[in-house]
């Protein structure tokens, strides 16, 4: 099949699993979208073994996707431009310590921590997985997923504070994640052990203060040419064009697309929406990436649960997936827990915020997507089985239930 019509093909499962959700199973609709392709995957395994052929013919078709550079390099930048267009910039200047530290700090501390736990554990279970391999799971694990769990928060009527925390932190721990694990894989392609911490903060420099730049400048070029004219359809391109053109750019560059593309949303999500728009263009800027971002993300999910027909079946990976399940929630509680225990002492915080942070802390498209790139391998099939199913235990348990959480 050409690209076209695997375009075609994942919109209309996307549309058609949309309108079951909608009309039978009413979940959020990312978790019904994936609960359904779960089930489609498991159905086609099923016809398979029943010598309908479809089991083939869909693993065929999945092949000729290449996720991690579906989302990586096409679907990750305006997902994160959509979602920083409505983050308050003066809500998140009040959250902005809280933030940085569990985006950076946060996500360097629980990529250790489960590194080193899924290499001691791995290894009871007779799975021989490097040092380096494990640390790059943990990288690829840590950042979080704000798609399904905001829109929770926000029917349950979840604090403002709150919501700004998750979704800041979740737009900005993507980006450090991502340079942690390419620092990582680095040392993984070149065979070398010391995994130093002056490494990660050297490329940390370069590419995540060097994207936040990045993202100012091309983000203020773009708000002076919005606010010179006043034409809906020009200023709509002007914003797609900043999010791909920038990205693709970032990455040119060697530095981080991901934070670049965060940064420039936030910047015409606050001062551009507010000092070089129309009202008419506001209103079709937010139609617009409202739209693009809920197609995005009902491809994203429906990819990710047909994913599933993909994965290598060994009785170890299982167990190791759900053994890391746990392991990455208490990672998450102390990366977490510990920072905004000290910070206490100086600010108030939401009751049972820790709580909500783990338990909120979902993981998404974006892990599966960085243990897709690792070098094809025992070890990439090992770490892709494991990653899955540490995702699909956080979007479908952990996001059906955080609703629950916040109300009590």
């Amino acid at each position: 099949m050409n690209f076209t019509d695997v375009l075609a093909l994942l919109i209309s499962l996307a549309a058609l699993f949309s309108y079951l959700n909608a009309k039978l199973i009413k979940l959020p609709t990312t978790i019904g979208l994936l609960l359904i392709s779960l089930l489609m995957s498991v159905a086609i395994i099923a016809s398979g073994k029943l010598g309908l052929g479809l089991e083939d013919s869909a693993r065929h078709l999945l092949a000729s996707i290449d996720f991690n550079q579906t989302l990586m390099h096409g679907m990750l930048s305006a997902l994160l431009f959509a979602g920083a267009l409505h983050v308050h910039l003066d809500e998140l200047a009040k959250q902005k310590w809280v933030v940085a530290i569990l985006a950076s700090l946060g996500v360097i501390t629980s990529t250790f921590m489960v590194g080193f736990a899924a290499y001691y554990l791995f290894a009871l279970l007779g799975l021989q997985i490097p040092l380096i391999y494990c640390l790059l799971f943990g990288a690829l694990i840590s950042p979080t997923d704000p798609i399904a769990v905001i829109g929770i928060l926000k029917t349950v009527g979840a604090p403002k504070a709150l919501e700004t925390k998750i979704a800041g932190e979740s737009l900005f721990n993507d980006g450090v994640a991502v340079v942690v694990f390419l620092v990582l894989l680095g040392f993984a392609g070149h065979g070398e052990g010391d995994v130093s911490v002056s490494a990660v903060l050297t490329l940390f420099a370069q590419e995540a203060i060097g994207g936040a730049v990045f993202g100012l400048v091309v983000g203020y070029i773009v708000y002076k040419m919005l606010e010179s004219i006043d034409n809906y359809q020009v200023e709509l391109l002007l914003t797609l064009a900043l999010v791909l053109g920038g990205y693709a750019l970032a990455m040119k560059l060697h530095i981080s697309g991901p934070i670049a593309i965060v940064v420039a949303g936030l910047l015409i999500g606050n001062s551009g929406r507010r000092f070089a728009m129309s009202d008419k263009t506001r209103q079709n800027l937010d139609t617009f990436w409202e739209l693009v971002d809920e197609v995005l993300n009902a491809i994203l999910f429906v990819l990710i649960g047909l994913e599933m027909l993909v994965l290598a079946y060994n009785p170890e990976y299982l167990w190791a997936g759900l053994i890391m399940v746990p392991v990455t929630l208490l990672a998450r509680f102390i990366s977490v827990g510990v920072p905004i225990s000290l910070m206490k002492k100086r600010r108030a915080f939401t009751p049972r915020t820790i709580r909500i942070l783990t338990w909120g802390g979902l993981r998404g498209g974006i892990s599966i997507a960085l243990a897709l790139s690792l070098p094809a391998g025992v070890e990439r099939e090992a770490i892709l089985a494991i990653t899955y199913i540490v995702v699909v235990f956080s979007i479908l348990v952990q996001g059906l239930t955080v609703g629950k959480l916040v109300v009590r």
